[in-house]
């Protein structure tokens, strides 16, 4: 049974984070994989992310997805993973980026959760793990790199910088340890 999203944390741990990039490599597949790399490097949502075709990324460091819950346009960027997508699409035989191998379809959001699951098993990872671990993983780290939460709240779609903290899991523990050490 998938966790609701209150349940689902991001990996604030870089070890852990390469711990499960690793695992999902080398023991689940190379499709679950590229679906956790695109879901951490740009926090779409796992049901946009299963829905995406070859065509839709194929030769592209710039794309526009329509986000399928708010309906509104995101331009993602794959400068960064660009090299691991393309030698990923080249090997496919499916329209699919990530195919199901039960016919011409994507692999459905509980078979993603599955197999985040069973990556996070392996590396110790023993709660929290979800397919919004990707997004909210994305977020995380997005913040802990810019601190600017307002772009995060835009890309993410929240309605309040206050809902992104919370979802993102910057807790008022971390915010207090941040003032700490903060002196003009």
């Amino acid at each position: 049974m998938t966790k609701d999203i209150q349940d689902v944390q991001p990996i604030r741990d870089l070890k852990k984070l390469e711990d499960m990039k690793w695992s999902l490599k080398r023991h689940c597949s190379e499709r679950d994989y590229i679906m956790f790399l695109l879901g951490i490097n740009t926090g779409l949502r796992v049901s946009d992310l299963l829905q995406l075709k070859v065509k839709d990324l194929k030769g592209k460091k710039k794309v526009i997805v329509k986000e399928g819950k708010t309906d509104k346009p995101r331009t993602i960027h794959l400068h960064n993973i660009y090299e691991e997508l393309s030698d990923y699409i080249k090997g496919l035989d499916s329209e699919w980026l990530f195919p199901s191998r039960k016919g011409n379809k994507p692999i459905t959001r509980i078979q993603a959760y599955r197999q985040l699951n069973k990556a996070a098993d392996m590396c110790d990872i023993s709660e929290g793990i979800g397919t919004h671990t990707m997004r909210k993983t994305f977020g995380y780290w997005y913040y802990k790199q810019s601190k600017d939460i307002a772009t995060l709240q835009r890309i993410l779609n929240h309605s309040h910088p206050e809902i992104t903290l919370r979802y993102i899991g910057i807790t008022d523990e971390e915010i207090e340890n941040s003032l700490q050490s903060f002196k003009l």
